[in-house]
C-alpha cells in the first residue's frame, strides 16, 4: 500500500514538473511575442506620427494656398474695381467737359467775342455812337457821366457779354498780356497818365483805341505823343 501511494505521489509530482515547464515555456514564448510586437506597434506608432505630420503640413499646405488664391483674387477685385472707378470717372469728366463747353457756346451764343476783326470795329463803331453824348466824369458809371474803366466794363458786359472788374488797377491783371506790336482789335490798351493815375481803352484796329477821355468818348491814335510816352501794357480778354 505504502509503495502505490508513493508511486502516486511520484506521477503527481512529475505531472505537476512537466505542467510548469509547460507553462514557463508559454510565457517565455509570450513574453518573446510580446517583445517582438513591441517594435512593431513602436514602427506604427511612428509611421501614424509621421503620416498625421504629413496629414497636417498638407493640410497646413491646402490652407496657405487658399489664402494665397484669396488675397490674388481679392487683389484682382480691387484692381478690377480700381479700374472701373478710373473709366467711370473719366467718363464723368468727359461729360462734364461737354457740358461746360456747351454751356460756354450757350452763355456765349449771343457774344461778340468771337467775331472776326471786320465785325468788332463795326461793335465799337456802334457802341460810340450810343455813348458818345456821354460825358466824363471820375467815378461816374452811367448816362449823367462815366469814366474810363466803367466805359470799358460797360462796352464789355453789353456787346461781349464778358464782366470786367471796375477798376483800371484790377482790370489791368485780367487776361493774358499781349506785346503792342501784337495788338488785336478787342484788347485793352493801359496808360500811365501820372505818377498815380492810370487809364484804360479798347484797341480798335488801325492804330487806334476807343476810350472815355476827358474830352469825351472818343477814338485816339496810340502814336499821339501823350498817349505814345504814357503807354503802359495790354491785355487780352477775349478772343
Amino acid at each position: 500500500m505504502l509503495k502505490k501511494i508513493s508511486i502516486i505521489t511520484t506521477l503527481f509530482l512529475l505531472f505537476f514538473s512537466i505542467q510548469g515547464n509547460l507553462y514557463a515555456n508559454q510565457s517565455s514564448k509570450n513574453s518573446s511575442k510580446i517583445e517582438k510586437q513591441k517594435p512593431q506597434q513602436k514602427k506604427q506608432n511612428i509611421q501614424s506620427k509621421n503620416t498625421k505630420t504629413k496629414t497636417d503640413k498638407k493640410s497646413k499646405s491646402t490652407q496657405q494656398n487658399k489664402i494665397t488664391k484669396n488675397k490674388v483674387e481679392n487683389k484682382k477685385i480691387v484692381k478690377t474695381n480700381n479700374k472701373v472707378a478710373k473709366n467711370k470717372n473719366t467718363k464723368l469728366q468727359k461729360i462734364a467737359k461737354v457740358n461746360k463747353n456747351q454751356k460756354s457756346e450757350n452763355n456765349y451764343s449771343n457774344s461778340y467775342a468771337y467775331l472776326n476783326k471786320n465785325e468788332k470795329v463795326k461793335v465799337f463803331n456802334e457802341f460810340y455812337n450810343e455813348t458818345k453824348h456821354i460825358k466824363y466824369r471820375m467815378g461816374g458809371t452811367g448816362k449823367n457821366g462815366i469814366d474810363c474803366s466803367a466805359f470799358i466794363q460797360k462796352m464789355f458786359k453789353e456787346k461781349f457779354d464778358y464782366t470786367l472788374s471796375r477798376s483800371t488797377i484790377t482790370q489791368v491783371n485780367e487776361g493774358i498780356e499781349v506785346k503792342k506790336s501784337e495788338l488785336q482789335p478787342g484788347d485793352l490798351v493801359f496808360f500811365k497818365t501820372s505818377k498815380v493815375d492810370k487809364h484804360v481803352g479798347v484797341y480798335t484796329g488801325n492804330g487806334e483805341f476807343l476810350h472815355a477821355s476827358i474830352k469825351g468818348i472818343q477814338y485816339t491814335k496810340l502814336d499821339k505823343p501823350f498817349y505814345k510816352d504814357s503807354y503802359w501794357t495790354a491785355r487780352r480778354v477775349i478772343n
